[in-house]
């Protein structure tokens, strides 16, 4: 099921004679469009380059997949939908840009992205003018749905839950799966992620915080803050960060003779954590996830399918939470009847029992879904279990 994206490698031809080479724009497989006033147009702001681009561009790869499913299928409102994606470069600045020019230029009907929290919210003050909605895959901070902590964003909704959520999550798993009464904190303190994870772990877990060291995004070399740990008494260390820190984070851990349980986050889930820690030291690591690759459901294993068909390689968590946003705007714009970005708003925060392969979710009045999440074990690099664990 190869596809030529060829409208996107037109554009993506026009834009380099043009001298625009920072910009990627891609688009599902358009054969077929009547080009009539309701087929639906819709845009993606991910991170294709940079330091998260190993979050966004399997994102891309799903929407797209999405997108050419949908238009084998019939379409939307009987029409092929037309997808436009731009690389934000994983920076604010340039999120916020395509945003702009995802709704004021290419007249979207709503925009599925960034992958990260901060370039989300760098995207909220240009989507609210314009009156667009957005659908987040994947950015878990706690407040990027709402105004200020008070009020929600009404255009800003997520299909990922929250970090206070796998916070929480992860300090019980410790105290009452691991028997842990004395942890450490690894935290990442040059991002809100790793800041407001470390919080919410703080205050669940009722046992002692034994230490707390913390790293900067780019750091490869963690003998000096490992050292300061490895002669304390505790019984679970966790690494509030992303895999790029983490990977060598647990390598070097490992390599000391730290040998305790390791707890992370949803950023955990990259294949290139395996890679960087190296498969011999990743034991008895465990993460909150938003999806497993092992489950029964027929839909997962179609689209585990689909998408190694179409790229030959597997679908990790984070394109299955961006085929899931793209899916749930699909009905979205189904059941408004039109693509006018308000009504489209409008029917997405309507969203019922949507069926998606990250779980069946309806979303709650603060735009976030209520769904069950997973906490993956890890042996020799591979998943050997999960538990799951639903919101209460």
């Amino acid at each position: 099921m190869k596809r030529k994206y060829w409208l996107g490698l037109a554009t993506t031809l026009l834009l380099a004679a043009c001298g625009n080479g920072a910009e990627t724009d891609s688009a599902g497989d358009t054969t077929g469009s009547t080009g009539s006033s309701e087929s639906a147009v819709i845009g993606g702001n991910f991170e294709l380059s940079g330091g998260a681009s190993a979050y966004g561009t399997p994102m891309d790869q799903a929407v797209k997949l999405a997108v050419n499913l949908m238009n084998d299928s019939g379409g939307v409102l009987g029409e092929d939908v037309t997808y436009v994606s731009y690389d934000n470069t994983s920076t604010p600045s340039e999120a916020a840009s395509i945003a702009t020019r995802l709704a004021t230029e290419d007249k979207v009907s709503a925009i599925i992205g960034p992958a990260t929290t901060g370039d989300a919210n760098a995207q909220t003050p240009a989507l609210t003018r314009a009156k667009v909605p957005a659908i987040l895959p994947a950015a878990t901070g706690d407040s990027v749905t709402m105004q200020e902590g008070e009020s929600v964003l009404e255009y800003i909704f997520r299909v990922c839950f929250q970090d206070s959520f796998q916070g929480e999550v992860l300090a019980n798993f410790a105290q009452n799966d691991l028997s842990a009464d004395k942890a450490v904190i690894l935290w990442d303190n040059s991002t809100d992620y790793g800041l407001g994870l470390a919080d919410a772990f703080k205050n669940v877990f009722t046992g002692e915080i034994v230490a707390e060291e913390n790293f900067t995004v780019g750091d490869t070399d963690f003998q000096a803050i490992l050292t300061n740990i490895r002669s304390k008494d505790f019984d679970v260390l966790f690494i509030p960060g992303y895999y790029e820190e983490a990977g060598l984070l647990i390598k070097q851990a490992r390599e000391m003779g730290i040998d305790q349980p390791i707890l992370g986050p949803d950023g955990f889930a990259n294949t290139t954590l395996v890679e960087l820690a190296s498969a011999g030291n990743v034991n008895d690591v465990y993460y909150t996830g938003h999806f497993t690759p092992n489950s029964e459901n027929q839909n997962v294993k179609d689209f585990l399918a689909a998408y190694e068909d179409e790229y030959g390689t597997d679908a990790d968590s984070f394109a299955a939470l961006a085929y899931d946003a793209a899916n749930l705007l699909f009905e979205a714009i189904e059941a408004a009847g039109t693509t006018d970005p308000e009504a489209v708003t409008e029917a997405i925060a309507n969203t019922t029992d949507f069926e998606g392969v990250t779980g069946t979710f309806s979303l709650d009045e603060n735009h976030n879904p209520v769904k069950d999440t997973y906490v993956i074990e890890l042996q020799n690099g591979e998943e050997v279990g999960n538990t799951v664990v639903s919101p209460k």
